[in-house]
């Protein structure tokens, strides 16, 4: 198994984190490694979105685990590789919210697809950052 986690601290509660993250249709405001995305349902466990990298083909995914402003896990076969990546946010005792990717990639491909999932993690995650201090 490949694992790989990345995090960031902010000053936005877990709301406001949570408010950018339900929003699917929005991820591409704060993720530059989204060319085209859609959610087919609400955002919660089971449903699946279909996405699409610049320049790549398009791959579904499943939400598999949805805790409204604790976390989310979403989960993308892509040939005999399993790729979940477990987004948590948690408030902190110094009253910041730590934001968090970890990231577990099973198969024959895990070695080669795990730089590729997690390359623009620390890019996405200050985005997101960014944009949750000014909601």
């Amino acid at each position: 198994m490949w694992t790989h986690v990345a995090s960031i601290e902010t000053s936005a509660t877990p709301a406001a984190v949570w408010a950018l993250w339900s929003d699917v249709a929005g991820w591409k405001q704060w993720n530059a490694g989204i060319a085209n995305i859609e959610l087919h349902g609400p955002f919660a466990d089971g449903t699946r979105f279909t996405m699409q990298v610049p320049g790549d083909d398009i791959f579904s995914s499943t939400l598999l685990t949805v805790r409204e402003n604790q976390e989310f896990t979403d989960e993308t076969i892509i040939d005999d590789n399993r790729v979940l990546v477990f987004h948590r946010i948690e408030a902190l005792p110094s009253g910041l919210t730590r934001i968090s990717y970890s990231t577990e990639i099973t198969g024959p491909q895990e070695a080669e697809f795990g730089p590729m999932v997690v390359g623009d993690f620390p890019d996405v995650l200050a985005a997101l950052k960014r944009l949750a201090e000014n909601q």
